[in-house]
């Protein structure tokens, strides 16, 4: 059987050149801006060429471009590695706003033929945002080119024992270079609006849960969860990292910080928690400031995707979300596609 497995994430710009197209692409999102599209696109291209210029010196400073796609590439041949004999894998790399993007890709799956398909977000907590986004873009590609093949999303893995494996091994690391210094562990994530959780978003109580079974697994840690790359004049959901890191100085204590929600290294961290948030510590008199990386290619969280790509594959009714060993959505997340109803 010739098994499709599309590797969403968000990409990023190839070259100084791609960045305000990225920008645009990015802003252009009803699930980024949520209003018609004739206030929305214009708005865009606004909010595009106002942020290039402060968006290519971020990116200046990691070389020009983003490393997310070569990164992912590398999970996709890992993924085909981990998941052996007994199937034809084919991994692909889908990008929401930049190269390769969702019409090409579906294109070339298309050109592979093949029997099923499954979609892996790579964003561990569901977000309207992202996997919502991004699946959403896929479904209307594929029924424009016509792609009538079974089609499974593993929809969300918080709490996935290959990707708290993972993490526990990495954060363990960062504590052994803190040695005997009073330590907090700060999960931070990729923040929201405010108003995106109180609509039903489940992103924010997936990521409490991505930490808590993370420190539970540990054990014994002062940790805390904290959001970070707040934009623009919406009240985020928080507390934001950058306040974690001083209340951590003025406490005294060295930090470990985990993006828990990202698995690729890309702007967010080598720029704004490598450089940008080190230098506030620093100023902050955090005795202490470990970052810990992503989990990338690492085995266990490789092992875990693999995991959840044969848990619904096994069950060909199931559409979304099989694998899980409980639901990590309540009643009131309606973003949800379960508890909507929408699969």
């Amino acid at each position: 059987m010739k098994i499709a497995i599309v590797l969403f994430n968000l990409g990023g710009p190839d070259s100084p050149e791609a960045v305000q197209p990225f920008l645009r692409n990015l802003f252009s999102d009803p699930a980024i801006i949520s209003l018609p599209s004739f206030f929305r696109l214009p708005l865009a291209r606004f909010i595009a060429s106002r942020r290039t210029a402060k968006a290519q010196g971020i990116y200046a400073k990691i070389g020009g471009s983003s490393p997310i796609l070569g990164q992912t590439e590398a999970q996709a041949r890992a993924l085909e590695d981990a998941l052996g004999p007994g199937h034809e894998w084919r991994g692909y790399v889908c990008m929401r706003y930049w190269h390769p993007m969702t019409e090409a890709v579906v294109r070339s799956v298309k050109r592979f033929a093949p029997d099923r398909i499954v979609l892996l977000p790579l964003y561990p907590q569901f977000s309207t945002t992202t996997t919502a986004s991004s699946v959403k873009a896929w479904k209307e590609a594929a029924a424009t080119a016509k792609l009538n093949v079974p089609t499974q999303t593993v929809c969300c893995y918080p709490d996935e024992e290959g990707f708290i494996a993972a993490s526990v091994e990495l954060v363990k690391q960062g504590l052994a270079e803190a040695e005997s210094r009073p330590t907090r562990v700060l999960f931070s994530a990729h923040g929201l609006p405010e108003k995106v959780i109180k609509a039903g978003d489940p992103y924010q109580a997936q990521v409490e849960r991505t930490a808590k079974a993370i420190a539970d697994r540990i054990g014994g840690l002062d940790w805390s969860v904290c959001y970070q790359s707040r934009v623009g004049p919406l009240k985020w959901i928080g507390p934001a990292t950058d306040d974690e890191i001083r209340r951590a100085g003025k406490d005294g204590k060295a930090i470990v910080l985990y993006p828990l929600a990202f698995v690729s290294e890309h702007s967010e961290t080598l720029v704004e928690l490598d450089m940008d948030y080190r230098e506030l510590a620093n100023e902050s008199g955090v005795p202490a400031y470990i970052r810990v990386p992503t989990v990338g290619t690492h085995p266990a969280f490789i092992e875990g995707l693999a995991n959840r790509v044969r848990a619904i594959l096994a069950e060909p009714q199931v559409a979304i979300c099989h694998g899980a060993t409980a639901m990590p959505c309540s009643g009131d997340h309606r973003g949800c596609p379960l508890i909507a109803g929408s699969v």
